[in-house]
């Protein structure tokens, strides 16, 4: 071969690596996004005495299952495909995922409430606020195994991080009482404010933070010493609490005030005041604890709070009463179950649409009537 052809030829395929390049540049500009994952949201409705199965890769409902009346929680038992919904009725419904299907029920108050699991899924602990009893239940066995009763009407329920203490607020007696997971038994109890309700635990140590809602603070508890540590003052009457995944700061919403006050729960002191919508219902954070999401029963809108720099990133409507929320396990949908419309809203997360001007609502799916929970495990369909 001649030096010229072998420069012709060497120049032919130089154009072609180019192009081949720019070809796959062009077409990597272009890329659609992956499909959505099919996870599965779950959703109570309280009217309808239904959970509803939503498909979230085809936006549709693919299961209704009949369940005890007047359910109000949906809670997914950790280390198993099953979910626990708890009725008004007085009765536990489980469901098996894929069969979709009721395979256990349970006998329990007309006014139980706040059931949670321990962290292998072995146990279960519910509260019969006017019956004033925890229950213990063996949800292998799928059967209560004992029962504390308090003596007074009992609200919130929580665990503390080791698993080892319940900690459960009566509203009528201002204080907090303690119970031994192994023992089943009092440990004690601690005075805390006015009309305690929601409880949270620090993910390390013992301190835990109870919401005075009849009255304008919080209270701070040790649960090894089994004493108040203080209250703090935060200027308005907290309904609910999220607390940041790290535990180093604590979000306290108040629906009387529309507001939210953020708390440095290394510190102890109130770092700052911030206007919500009306009537912030329930909070929810991204995995990183850099967005927290607020459903504002009041207004119909879904807020999203920059945590970092403090800035409203997006208040979205999303329909007339959004209640609950939950985060599709990839973080790339927030779903939003709406009370008033019988509803499920489904967004994007990420929020990139507002920069173009478009919304992240992406659509909503009807559900059945008075949607009140809605929870998205790890579970996906087969395709």
């Amino acid at each position: 071969m001649s030096g010229e052809s072998r420069r012709s030829q060497t120049g032919a395929t130089a154009v072609l690596l180019v192009i081949s390049i720019l070809a796959g540049t062009t077409a990597g500009c272009h890329r659609r996004p992956a499909p959505p994952t099919p996870y599965l949201a779950f959703v109570v409705n309280n009217q309808s005495s239904t959970l509803a199965a939503v498909d979230l890769a085809d936006f549709r409902v693919v299961a209704a299952i009949p369940v005890a009346p007047g359910p109000e929680r949906v809670v997914a038992r950790p280390q198993s495909r099953q979910l626990w919904i708890v009725s008004a009725s007085g009765t536990l419904s489980i469901v098996a995922f894929p069969d979709l299907k009721v395979v256990g029920t349970l006998p329990a108050a007309r006014d139980a409430r706040d059931l949670i699991f321990s962290s292998d899924g072995r146990q279960a602990f519910l509260v019969e606020a006017q019956e004033g009893q925890i229950v213990f239940l063996d949800c292998e066995a799928a059967k209560a195994v004992g029962r504390v009763a308090l003596g007074t009407p009992l609200s919130s329920l929580a665990l503390t991080a080791d698993g080892t203490t319940l900690v459960v607020a009566a509203p009528s007696a201002n204080r907090i009482y303690l119970v031994g997971v192994p023992s089943q038994k009092v440990l004690g109890t601690v005075p805390v404010g006015k009309d305690p309700g929601a409880i949270v635990a620090l993910p390390y140590g013992s301190k835990m933070f109870v919401a005075d809602s009849g009255e304008e603070k919080i209270s701070a508890v040790d649960v090894s010493t089994r004493s108040l540590l203080f209250h703090l003052e935060i200027g308005a009457r907290p309904s609910a609490l999220a607390l940041k995944p790290d535990g180093g700061e604590l979000f306290v919403l108040s629906g009387q005030s529309n507001s939210l006050t953020i708390v440095d729960t290394f510190h102890d002191q109130v770092e700052q005041t911030f206007p919500t919508g009306r009537q912030p219902e329930v909070g929810l954070f991204r995995r990183d604890g850099s967005v927290l999401y607020i459903a504002n029963t009041g207004d119909g809108s879904v807020m999203a709070l920059d945590v970092r720099n403090r800035a409203v990133l997006a208040s979205i409507p999303v329909g007339t009463e959004p209640r609950a929320l939950a985060l599709t396990p990839d973080e790339r949908f927030l779903v939003v179950a709406d009370t008033a419309s019988s509803a499920l809203a489904v967004l994007r997360a990420d929020l990139t649409s507002l920069a173009s001007g478009r919304s992240p609502l992406l659509t909503t799916v009807p559900v059945g009537a008075r949607p009140v929970d809605v929870v998205v495990p790890g579970w996906t369909l087969k395709k």
